[in-house]
């Protein structure tokens, strides 16, 4: 079942497919986080992976309370995201540079997350499903106060990025 295709008829096809996918991203996001703990901003990526852990239990959880079948599909973007985090990394050598893309990696799964969530939210709402609403919405509120995200995680992406440009 693909976004904008025929297998998506009502709203309930439409919260159905991005439970499928966010659950995809948030178990492809597991995956990473691991090598990247090697960098100096391991404590934060590695409370984030088990944060995920919690994630993908909670997408279960609704998956149950919904009725609807525990299934992943691809989500390219997602697989975007984390291809081209990989791609940068493998070619930057200034341990501050690879902060900052990994910083910037992180914001960009983040705010994929935030919209899928926030979707999801609006969507079990409409559907009557505010079990399902309240479930995401815990998920949602961590996503928002993730580092990476708030002013800190800004301020720390910017310091990188100008000791990198004073460096030069």
């Amino acid at each position: 079942m693909g976004l904008f295709t025929k297998d998506i008829k009502t709203m309930n096809d439409l919260f159905v497919h991005q439970l499928q996918d966010i659950y995809y991203a948030e178990k492809q996001l597991v995956k990473p986080l691991p090598k990247m703990a090697d960098k100096q901003l391991k404590q934060g990526f590695l409370a984030h992976l088990e944060e995920t852990k919690t994630h993908v239990q909670r997408l279960e959880q609704v998956f149950k309370m919904h009725g609807a079948e525990v299934k992943a599909v691809d989500c390219p973007a997602i697989d975007g995201i984390i291809e081209e985090a990989d791609d940068i990394a493998g070619e930057v050598e200034d341990k501050r540079v690879l902060d900052a893309a990994l910083i910037n990696a992180a914001q960009a799964a983040e705010h994929y997350e935030i919209a899928r969530y926030g979707s999801l939210i609006a969507w079990a709402r409409q559907l009557g499903r505010n079990d399902c609403a309240s479930v995401l919405q815990r998920t949602l509120e961590e996503e928002k106060a993730r580092p990476e995200i708030d002013d800190a995680g800004g301020r720390q992406g910017q310091f990188a990025c100008r000791r990198m440009i004073a460096a030069s």
